[in-house]
Formats: structure tokens, sequence, C-alpha cells
């Protein structure tokens, strides 16, 4: 196979795969360094995000660029380091490498690209269960790290409406909730697309004209069979053990997992149940909250789920409506926050700010908590609305 045939493959895939929604990423990379790493969990648009960038910045004829992915099983023959090589000799500069993870040797590769080929830059993706920073060595210090998340809620409104909505920090949502909301309202009316957001709006599946909820699970699937098996050497006789174990911690109405429980409902052992929470937290599927200091290996004081489109395709009767609200708060945080579970006073800290997550009117104010409300369009001092939230990125 020559390299011709790759670039057509590029070529076709850059003019056919456009993305309908511009992801705030692409502004966010420092393109400058020469190997970028893009992380994030299964079905967000990785692939996409490539193709972008090459999109916006190659000509699409330009054979100084060019996308592979290793699924490609011309790279049972070849190493990622002999192909980079190539395509350098004969003037590439950019290679975009999707799921480099499918190379055994993939950090190892990717170290050696980058010493021998000095004007090549490498952008690559992978997993979010993957690992660049302080636990691997070969890549730490070279490796720019970045995590493409699912759309926003942001993102899913300016998809649906046509606008170009802007983000907002948390301390401008905190701090001038009634003046952004107002301004918003003005363009759009969010409840009107809210509940579709938490049922399908996460992932891009909902773009395409098939069945979101069959996407969503074979992709939930992958997750577990590829992404934690294969990156973190599990044997295969011990998948239907973590699939019982998402399933467990999906439908329990436990606000804290019981771990010697479910060391018995799957079989295993209490230290193998932790280890396999939070290989699904990795993989994106769960989300773990923990006690202000505390941090793995302790039991989370909560395991919820990633988000909310996880929830309706997982045990769809079951969707409890403080839950699916919680979640959505927590997977709109965990973008650029540390959230901490609460106390008696609040569902949850960021930092020393409290939060509590309800439908109802306080009684008594309390000026240290945000009540942040699912049943209001606007809010007014202390008190936001929760879809407000979905506009953090």
């Amino acid at each position: 196979m020559s390299l011709d045939a790759f670039f057509r493959t590029h070529a076709f895939l850059v003019e056919h795969n456009v993305a309908q929604v511009r992801r705030d990423l692409m502004d966010e990379i420092n393109w400058n360094d020469r190997l970028i790493g893009i992380k994030g969990t299964r079905g967000v648009g990785k692939t996409s995000f490539l193709l972008q960038y090459a999109r916006e910045h190659f000509n699409i004829n330009d054979r100084k660029c060019l996308y592979i992915n290793m699924n490609n099983f011309y790279f049972q023959g070849k190493t990622i380091s002999e192909f980079a090589g190539e395509f350098y000799e004969a003037g590439g500069l950019v290679l975009l490498i999707d799921q480099v993870f499918k190379e055994p040797n993939w950090s190892e590769e990717l170290r050696k690209c980058y010493d021998l080929y000095p004007n090549l830059k490498i952008v690559f993706t992978g997993s979010s269960v993957m690992r660049l920073k302080d636990d691997n060595p070969i890549l730490n210090g070279i490796a720019k790290s970045y995590n493409l998340r699912g759309f926003s809620f942001r993102e899913y409104l300016n998809l649906h409406t046509g606008k170009q909505l802007r983000k907002y920090t948390l301390d401008d949502i905190m701090e001038r909730h009634e003046l952004i909301t107002a301004n918003i309202l003005k363009q759009v009316d969010p409840m009107e697309h809210f509940r579709a957001y938490l049922h399908h709006g996460f992932y891009p599946f909902f773009l395409e004209h098939t069945n979101f909820s069959e996407n969503l699970l074979k992709a939930m699937n992958m997750m577990i069979e590829v992404d934690i098996l294969l990156i973190q050497q599990i044997e295969l006789k011990y998948l239907n053990k973590i699939k019982k174990l998402l399933y467990r911690l999906a439908t329990s109405t436990s606000s804290s997992p019981n771990v010697s429980q479910l060391a018995t409902d799957v079989q295993t052992s209490r230290a193998t149940v932790m280890n396999y929470i939070k290989y699904l937290s990795d993989a994106r599927l769960l989300n773990m909250i923990y006690q202000r200091g505390d941090s793995f290996p302790k039991k989370p004081a909560r395991v919820m789920m990633h988000n909310t489109n996880l929830m309706y395709a997982i045990f769809p009767r079951n969707v409890q409506e403080q839950t699916l609200m919680e979640t959505f708060f927590l997977n709109a945080l965990w973008a650029k926050h540390t959230v901490s579970i609460g106390d008696r006073t609040c569902s949850y800290f960021i930092g020393d700010r409290r939060f509590k997550i309800t439908n109802e009117e306080p009684r008594r104010l309390n000026n240290e908590v945000y009540h942040v409300r699912y049943d209001i369009q606007k809010g007014h001092d202390k008190q936001i609305p929760i879809w407000l939230f979905g506009f953090l990125y």
C-alpha cells in the first residue's frame, strides 16, 4: 500500500466528513507544539475534529498533511515511526493519527518520531483511558494533552438555533447570571431544547439518521471491550463482571456505593471493584465524587453516570429527576472544576462555594449557598437556573 492510497483516503474524508459544530477546543490548542494528544470518550467526535483541523489549515490535496487511522491492517506490518519516516521523507509536515492506542507500543513509537523527525508535527487521538502525563514517562514533558468533551448544552443550542451563543466562566454565572440569562432569553428559549439535550444531546450520534440509543449502547460496549480491556490489559473473561458492575451502579438508588455488596454481586474482591470503578470513570462512563481532600484509591462518597444520555441508554424507566439534574450539573462543571460532595447545607462544593440542586424555593436564604434550580427559566440573587451551567464550555 503506497502513500498515494492514504492521500486519496485523506482527501475523501476531509471533503465528506464536515463537522456541523466547530468545537471551541480548536482555538484552545497551541498548534505550534510538535506532539499533541486529543483524548476523549468514544463517540464525542475525535475523528471529525482531526479532519476539521486538516480542512482549516491545508488545501485538500496538500500532501504536507495526512490523516491515518490505526485500524488499517497495513499497520500490522509497519510501525508508526516507519510510516512517519516515509511520510516525512516525502515532504510531510503534519501527521494526524487516529486511535493511536491500537499500536501496542504507541508511546515508544511517538517518542521515536519526536526524536527522529524534528520538523514533523503529530496530532493523535486516543481514549480517555490513556495516560499521557505523570504516569507516562516516555512522553511526559513533550506530549501536550487536551480533552475533547461531548457537546455542551450551549453547543447543542447553537447547532439547533443557528446562533453563536458564547460561553461563560463559573464566576460570570455566579456574579452576573441575571444579566446573562436576560441576554440569552432575548435570542433563544433554552427550555424548549433542554429536555432533548438531557436525553440525546451530549454525543454527536443525534446528527446521524440512525437510532441514537442503539448507537450509544454500541459505543458504551466499545468503551468497555476495547478502551478498558485493551488499554488496561484485562482478560476477556472479566468483561461481564465490569458490565454487571456498571449496570449495578447505574440502577442503584443508594447515594453511596456499597463496595462489599458490589463485590459479592459481581463475584470479585473489594479492591478489584474499586479498580473497575476507576476504569469506568476514566472511560467517562461514571463520575466519582469524593469528600473534599479525598481521592482514589479511597472509596468515593458517591458514584454517578458521567452524563445524562447514559442514564437514558441504560435504564430509561428508572431515570429519577433529581439524579438527572445533578448528573447534568456535575458533567457541566467537570470540564474545568473539581466537584466535591456537599454537607447538610448543600449538594456539592466547588472549592469553598456551596451549591444545592433543587426544584424548590428556599424557605430561608443562606448567603453561603447558591440554589441551582431546575424548575425556573431565570433566577434572581443566589438562585440560578440549572440550564445556564450548560454554558460553561
